[in-house]
């Protein structure tokens, strides 16, 4: 599966747009691949994933808080988010885009719910403050 620049399920989130570049449907429930474009803005709390992923920062430059370290990444930065590690991050630039990637199928369907029925999808999916 290929997905080409303007494709893409698009997500609106508290905090970011995400693009679904690759689902987990795309992969055989592999992994999962998102394009994450986040304005500067009030960030969103520390809180847990039961998922791991990894960040790769595209442009901008942006701060992630990671299990009591503060990491500032800029475009060709990258930092890998173990399931269950505390974590946040914030934008310190007019915008920061990053990819973000995912194993297994879980974080898709975290953001669809986040996006189509907001804070309340957080304890369906097992992300805790």
């Amino acid at each position: 599966m290929m997905t080409t620049t303007g494709e893409g399920e698009e997500l609106s989130v508290p905090d970011a747009k995400i693009t679904v570049r690759l689902s987990g449907k795309d992969t055989g429930g592999a992994c999962e691949l998102f394009e994450v474009d986040a304005p500067r803005d009030e960030a969103a709390p520390p809180h847990r994933t039961p998922w791991p992923k990894v960040y790769y920062v595209l442009h901008g430059r942006m701060a992630v808080f990671l299990e009591g370290e503060l990491h500032d990444l800029s475009p060709g930065d990258a930092i890998a988010i173990p399931p269950d590690a505390l974590h946040t991050f914030t934008v310190h630039t007019p915008s920061v885009q990053f990819l973000a990637f995912a194993v297994g199928e879980r974080m898709g369907a975290f953001f669809r719910d986040l996006s189509s029925n907001g804070l309340e999808a957080l304890s369906r999916h097992g992300v805790s403050r």
